[in-house]
């Protein structure tokens, strides 16, 4: 029903299109809603430029109508906190090689997941502003890729360690971790890897994979 977009690699837009596409008929028939798609303006400004530009895709957020579109962009601004589906969601910006936003989402019931989307390290003034009760965080590749996963705004083990550490010397407490974003050919060794850090923090962090479902 709604989806929020974090930046605008080609990873994390290029199903927009294809859900754009797919909610036209029923939009247009009355028979699904609108989706509405959160992000912030530079994001959405991509997507329109590069992708539903009526060469690669049609502009589903103004088709079938304007008044009745298949997708509708709302933007989102740093720190903002905004009402989606009866949950409220803050956008925080995170450090990747482009403006990124990570996403905190609370329920009416006070439970909280914090998805920081791609991110490399420092995020100590993100630490201060979140309260997960579950942090969803990528982790690209493996120890001994340590510094090109730095220039390319990436977490490794060792720096997801580093990132751990501060949270808890700020809030004094390390949530459930779940780990998205796995280079493939390094996830045997990422697991092995994480598990160390897992055991050196006493912190519950395991690698996400399709299908997971999570109760907090």
């Amino acid at each position: 029903k709604a989806i929020l977009l974090t930046h605008y690699h080609f990873d994390h837009i290029k199903d927009v299109a294809v859900i754009g596409y797919q909610n036209m008929v029923p939009v247009w028939s009355r028979l699904s809603p609108t989706k509405d798609i959160y992000a912030a303006p530079e994001v959405i400004e991509a997507i329109l430029d590069h992708i539903l530009n009526g060469k690669i895709f049609p502009d589903f957020s103004s088709l079938p109508t304007k008044d009745m579109p298949s997708i509708r962009f709302i933007p989102v601004s740093a720190l903002e906190t905004i009402d989606i589906l009866n949950y409220k969601v803050t956008a925080h910006p995170v450090n990747h090689t482009v403006p990124t936003y990570g996403y905190e989402v609370s329920s009416r019931e006070g439970k909280r997941v914090f998805y920081t989307g791609d991110t490399g390290p420092g995020l100590p003034e993100v630490w201060k502003k979140v309260n997960p009760d579950l942090l969803i965080t990528e982790l690209s590749t493996s120890n001994k890729f340590t510094s090109e996963a730095k220039d390319m705004g990436h977490l490794t083990p060792d720096l997801l360690r580093e990132e751990l550490r501060q949270l808890y010397n700020i809030k004094r407490y390390l949530p459930r971790v779940i780990l998205i974003h796995i280079f493939a050919p390094f996830e045997a060794e990422i697991k092995r890897e994480i598990e160390k850090v897992a055991k050196e923090l006493s912190c519950d962090i395991a690698l996400g994979y399709e299908g997971m479902e999570i109760d907090i």
